[in-house]
């Protein structure tokens, strides 16, 4: 090919890592769609975390929308979400417990709605996210004008 022609774009990994992912937890869209779903709703109704996700969504349809595109990527790597999850959430009042209870939620609703591979695949990644933004979090608590840093 001559120099001048640009050269075609590289094909990308991702369809076939989804693939794999599907084959290897029979975690499909369906699943998850069910999970954030099912998930959410529970969140809404608890006594420590339905008060902090009131105060900040009043509309949750778009909000369900980008946690499923959030968790195709996250779980599926199928690249649908392209947010900054981070600075959504330095903002918010939330401490340890907070996290604590999400993920003890996240980890009963995957368990009941996902089979045992798909909620272990989706649990793992809840807890590297929650792991995440806890320490963004509590950083930007500590030092509100500081850039967070996930150590």
């Amino acid at each position: 090919m001559p120099a001048s022609e640009p050269s075609p774009p590289d094909p990308s990994a991702r369809p076939e890592m989804t693939a794999a992912i599907m084959s290897q937890t029979g975690l499909d869209e369906a699943m998850l769609r069910n999970l954030v779903h099912s998930f959410y709703a529970r969140v809404r109704g608890d006594t420590v975390l339905g008060p902090v996700f009131a105060a900040r969504i009043t509309d949750w349809a778009p909000h369900l929308e980008r946690m499923v595109a959030f968790w195709s990527s996250v779980a599926l790597m199928t690249g649908r979400y392209h947010g900054r999850p981070v600075p959504a959430h330095t903002t918010l009042s939330i401490q340890g417990v907070h996290f604590e209870r999400w993920l003890r939620l996240f980890r009963a609703t995957a368990q009941e709605v996902c089979t045992p591979a798909a909620a272990a695949h989706v649990v793992e990644r809840a807890e590297r996210i929650a792991r995440a933004l806890r320490m963004a979090v509590e950083a930007a608590q500590a030092a509100p004008d500081a850039i967070p840093a996930l150590r």
